[in-house]
């Protein structure tokens, strides 16, 4: 196995700057997941490690050894591709096989190579189909058997599910995670889809115009996003905005949300700022599971939840879940329902906002404002 150490690093195309000074660290067997949206870099990036792409500066490491000018074949790293890159006219074992033929590696080894891929990968009906007699996903896996065969310091993964249908898509992944389980091998992988980056790596970077936002575990970049950017980015629906104003209510900090005809809704935090913005402002964060129909009950469960007036204006049934649209003063916000206790279209209900849960940012920055907690 191995580790992947990137050090300040920079990609120019002519005057246009793509990596502007990139800072990441894979530890030993750990999964990392590059995402952002299209044109931020993060292909770039994995083309860099791999050796596709040269270095304008900066360094890449993998173990103890700088790579910047090691030619791609002498990387020991293996690359699964978007398009799966498979050769037409050769069956699936000479696919996986290719290589390894190329390099001179004895038959026998070869052959057992093959086996235990094919074992691991539940591929071994299909080694002697061509490309053209499999399915998406099959071909998929024969292009992860490619890679595997190698047994390679690292993996890395260009947007590997982006052609499979939604419902492939969700049982490749959990292949893809159930793999890297069984092997254990140092791996990037890049995607523009959140839910994959946060459902299969340990760590995530979010990148935006060629700079990393935040690098940290899932749960930490859903929970405290370090900006606006990356609280909109990761997250389906997005993270509601509010623009507000700090003040003082009872002795108590809170956030006062503009709603209809000049009035407002005081919000109680939590947890008072750790600073104060000179001026007050702030916008306010809240994720759409955060949003509750607001009961007696509820505040003996979560007495961190705020009251409020909503109306219910679009309602959109997916089944184990309903999104309901609600307009509070002149904003559309969105929250996440239970279907038993979804509002109608047109209701307007008590709403309960839990403020343990919410972001402050700072509107100049769109920085996360950091707050009391211990």
């Amino acid at each position: 196995m191995a580790t992947l150490t990137i050090k300040d690093l920079h990609k120019r195309f002519g005057p246009v700057e793509v990596l502007k000074g990139i800072d990441i660290e894979a530890r030993d067997g750990e999964f990392i997941a590059l995402v952002g949206p299209s044109g931020c870099g993060k292909s770039t990036l994995l083309a860099m490690i791999a050796g596709l792409e040269t270095v304008t500066s900066g360094q890449i490491w993998i173990d103890d050894r700088l790579v910047n000018s090691v030619a791609p074949k002498d990387r020991d790293i293996a690359m699964v591709f978007q398009s799966y890159a498979l050769y037409p006219t050769m069956t699936a074992r000479e696919n996986i096989t290719f290589g390894m033929e190329s390099r001179g590696v004895p038959r026998a080894q070869r052959d057992e190579a093959v086996r235990r891929v094919a074992q691991l990968l539940q591929i071994e009906p299909l080694l002697r189909r061509k490309p053209g007699q499999l399915s998406g996903g099959q071909r998929q896996r024969v292009a992860m058997g490619r890679a595997l065969v190698r047994d390679p310091k690292l993996f890395l993964f260009d947007e590997p599910l982006s052609n499979l249908d939604a419902k492939l898509r969700v049982d490749m992944r959990t292949e893809i995670k159930k793999l890297h389980q069984r092997v254990g091998k140092t791996t990037v992988y890049v995607t523009h889809d959140q839910v994959e980056a946060m459902t299969l790596a340990s760590r995530i970077a979010v990148m935006h115009g060629g700079s990393v936002q935040q690098f940290d575990v899932p749960q930490r970049i859903y929970a405290r996003p370090s900006n606006m950017f990356v609280a909109g980015f990761m997250g389906s629906p997005t993270m509601n905005f509010l623009p507000g104003t700090l003040a003082a209510r009872n002795g108590a900090a809170c956030v006062e949300i503009p709603v209809a005809n000049g009035g407002f809704v005081s919000l109680k935090l939590a947890r008072p700022l750790a600073k104060a913005p000179g001026d007050g402002k702030v916008v306010l964060g809240i994720r759409p599971e955060h949003l509750y129909r607001y009961d007696k009950d509820l505040e003996a469960r979560k007495p961190t939840v705020v009251p409020l007036t909503a109306t219910a204006e679009l309602v959109e049934p997916t089944g184990a879940e309903t999104i309901v649209v609600l307009k509070l003063g002149e904003r559309d916000i969105v929250g996440r329902f239970d279907p038993d206790s979804a509002p109608q279209p047109g209701e307007t209900l008590g709403l309960g906002i839990d403020m343990a849960h919410a972001c402050l940012f700072d509107p100049q920055t769109e920085l996360l404002m950091a707050d009391a907690r211990a």
